[in-house]
């Protein structure tokens, strides 16, 4: 790859980012056979190519894809490293507030910085007693003469150790929920590379501890955005995370194709002598690969709907009641309709090769492993019941970040 840095964001069928998605697609292989890594090199091709500006209109600097196509885009990268796009899911969730209250926030430069390939994580969940879901934090923001100190620890940081700025939740002493928006190196601010989880492993999904981090008075920005503007539901982060499981699945099907190519031999009471004509094999390519198109679909369904509900927040400053819960609970369908059919596949993908396929040098169990992580985010029985009382008792969803 060349080495100049993009002006703006490749479109998503150019040759330009083909060839971009497949650098991380082979930085994901080199460290996969060499015993892992983090994927800074493809944290540095979003960076220079500008993939956390996608969804920035034309006229701005980005990309100017709509939410169809971003979705399209976070597949793609997830088929290559499925890393990558949960790296940078805070990222694309605060660019798309940003859009959303540009209008308001005329005084700041986000949006020059994002379109510069600036990235921004966040921490905001903590391993605490209280419900999750709960907007209200053992982190705590306390005044300190001409700005504040901010103390606590975060989990599930998800990207914020790739991150230039961080957006860190706490509470006030009176119990008033704050953001305050810091660099991530800031003095004070140590990220811990404790995430143990059985997949999803290189996201820096653990500890992020903030001693004593001086914060100024106007690096606050508001909780959920000003409070005379109304907030829409917060759907696009859960899509993401099938969009990724969508990616594995379309991994889960090459893996399949790319063993049966490679297996020599068969059994003695094999329907045929060549693995690649054996028509048991064969149906089962058939129907990992008709999950894969299933779930695929499923999220671009999803994300048309997306698409009409940002596009009139964009343009008319007001969400639309209507066009937000039906994004909401399109994505919490996808979830649920897709997490049977990928987890079994990613299992059935191991009847392609034996016991052969087993060996860790196959590297097949990732695919399960990863999507069993992602659909841990939310547990689909919640979400289940939630779109079943929509459905029977039209009981809104509820308006918290799982939804």
């Amino acid at each position: 790859m060349t080495d100049t840095v993009a002006l703006r964001p490749p479109t998503l069928h150019s040759a330009a980012l083909q060839e971009v998605i497949d650098a991380i697609a082979d930085d994901a292989s080199r460290r996969r056979t060499s015993g892992g890594g983090r994927p800074h090199a493809a944290l540095e091709l979003v960076r220079r190519h500008r993939l956390g500006a996608v969804r920035v209109p034309s006229e701005l600097g980005g990309g100017g894809y709509t939410k169809r196509e971003f979705y399209e885009l976070v597949i793609r990268l997830a088929q290559a490293d499925p890393d990558v796009p949960h790296i940078l899911r805070v990222h694309w969730g605060f660019t798309e507030d940003r859009l959303r209250l540009r209008g308001q926030e005329t005084h700041r430069d986000w949006i020059s910085q994002i379109v510069a390939g600036v990235l921004f994580g966040g921490a905001s969940s903590e391993l605490s007693t209280r419900p999750v879901g709960t907007h209200s934090y053992e982190t705590t923001l306390t005044p300190d003469g001409a700005g504040y100190r901010l103390n606590g620890r975060k989990f599930y940081s998800t990207g914020s150790l790739y991150s230039d700025f961080l957006r860190i939740t706490a509470d006030d002493e009176s119990g008033q929920q704050h953001s305050a928006l810091i660099p991530a190196d800031r003095e004070g601010v140590t990220h811990l590379d404790d995430w143990d989880g059985i997949g999803q492993a290189e996201t820096g999904s653990g500890t992020t501890v903030l001693d004593n981090v001086f914060v100024h008075r106007a690096e606050l920005v508001p909780f959920e955005g000003p409070a005379d503007v109304r907030r829409p539901r917060q759907s696009q982060p859960q899509l993401i995370l099938h969009a990724i499981a969508a990616g594995i699945l379309r991994s889960v099907v090459a893996d399949a194709v790319d063993h049966l190519h490679k297996r020599r031999r068969t059994y003695v009471f094999a329907a045929a002598p060549e693995p690649t004509r054996d028509p048991q094999l064969l149906e089962t390519v058939g129907r990992l690969s008709s999950a894969a198109f299933v779930a695929e679909a499923t999220v671009l369904a999803a994300a048309d709907a997306q698409d009409l509900a940002a596009d009139h927040t964009l343009t008319g400053g007001i969400p639309d009641d209507a066009l937000e819960l039906r994004a909401s609970l399109l994505a919490a369908q996808t979830k649920v309709g897709i997490e049977d059919l990928a987890l079994k596949a990613a299992s059935d993908l191991f009847a392609i090769g034996g016991a052969s396929a087993t060996r860790a040098s196959a590297g097949l169990d990732r695919h399960w492993r990863n999507l069993r992580t992602l659909f841990s985010h939310n547990p689909t029985q919640y979400k289940a019941r939630a779109i079943g009382d929509a459905v029977v008792n039209d009981e809104p969803l509820p308006r918290v970040g799982f939804f």
